[in-house]
């Protein structure tokens, strides 16, 4: 039986110039879920997070996260959260940017490596494995083979083009007309959905500021 989802992480990095930068396109997800939801962040400093606590579709809490370490260390929060709630991997979902998939493209899956990627980096090694659900929200990539490890982490640490970030909203669009899927476990039909649904032309709904989370580093 499918398991409800129960921390929801939106990764990024903390600091009002890193929010509305490539790296926090996570944070913005889960800074508009919040929002939809009527969910307010409070700050709790033993997690090192902002969090929001709801209930999920089984009637059981689910929390939205955006960790306050940075990128490279975002394993600490969820892990600490984890094991504190007794949170099990795959009732995780850990939303972030991903270089390797054009502005508007979203995936869901589960497990699979980092891709290079410090944050998820940090969370496998904080939760001793990586079989967890991401939702990947692609930011595009400078597509010059020869750029440095630098200038591909300059890239992620500036905001995007104001068309890309329009496409990155509508796939918060579409992800967000999912949630009730994954809110009440149904998450291989929620992935169903989402990979078969369009983007649209003209997206509408543009995510507000971005959230507070991580460090700058891919």
């Amino acid at each position: 039986m499918p398991l409800p989802l129960r921390l929801i992480v939106g990764l990024g990095n903390p600091g009002r110039q890193y929010a509305p930068t490539r790296h926090n396109a996570g944070a913005w997800f889960v800074e508009r879920l919040a929002g939809v939801l009527g969910l307010p962040f409070q700050s709790e400093t033993r997690f090192h997070s902002l969090i929001a606590r709801g209930r999920a579709g089984d009637g059981g809490d689910v929390r939205l996260v955006l960790p306050q370490s940075y990128m490279n260390e975002s394993g600490f929060p969820v892990a600490a959260l984890a094991r504190f709630y007794r949170v099990s991997p795959l009732e995780i979902l850990i939303a972030h940017d991903e270089l390797d998939m054009k502005p508007g493209s979203v995936k869901l899956k589960l497990g699979g490596g980092s891709a290079g990627h410090n944050g998820l980096k940090d969370v496998v090694a904080q939760l001793g494995g990586g079989e967890f659900w991401r939702l990947r929200l692609g930011i595009g990539h400078p597509r010059d083979v020869e750029l440095s490890q630098q200038e591909v982490v300059d890239y992620v640490l500036h905001p995007p083009r104001a068309d890309e970030r329009a496409l990155i909203d509508d796939a918060n669009v579409r992800t967000l007309a999912i949630w009730p899927r994954l809110a009440a476990g149904e998450i291989e039909r929620a992935m169903h959905e989402l990979h078969t649904r369009p983007a649209s032309s003209h997206p509408q709904g543009a995510v507000g500021a971005a959230g507070d989370n991580g460090k700058p580093s891919p």
